[in-house]
């Protein structure tokens, strides 16, 4: 990956009528949410690419889901995305019936302030 600018996610339209471009730390930053957010085999092209966390958000959440769902969340972002970021920790905290997943990673690839620690936090389940 170049340092510059990248087609932003999710796809919108920019102020001037196009396609919105966002710099390095907001690509990858969507990149991370495009593996959360995908479930396996809705791609057609890389039916195995995302991580299925979107199937627990419903299910009972406990010590062991927690565990489980750190698990699926960093393997899948390491085999995604290990060469672009540096997945540094997974926690997940099972609150009541909620869940909720943060990820720090830090940056590898130049334009992106590479080895600066960012974060980013899911909540999902039954409030």
């Amino acid at each position: 990956m170049t340092a510059g600018r990248h087609v932003g996610f999710p796809l919108r339209v920019g102020g001037r009528g196009r396609t919105a471009l966002v710099g390095d730390e907001d690509y990858l930053r969507g990149l991370v949410e495009a593996v959360l957010f995908t479930r396996p085999g809705e791609r057609v092209n890389r039916p195995d690419f995302g991580s299925g966390v979107d199937r627990l958000v419903f299910a009972p959440a406990g010590d062991e889901m927690a565990h489980a769902t750190r698990a699926l969340v960093h393997g899948a972002l390491q085999r995604w995305l290990g060469d672009l970021v540096q997945i540094d920790d997974v926690r997940v905290e099972a609150v009541d019936a909620q869940l909720r997943v943060t990820v720090s990673y830090v940056p590898l690839v130049a334009g992106a302030a590479v080895g600066e620690r960012r974060s980013l936090t899911v909540v999902g389940g039954t409030p």
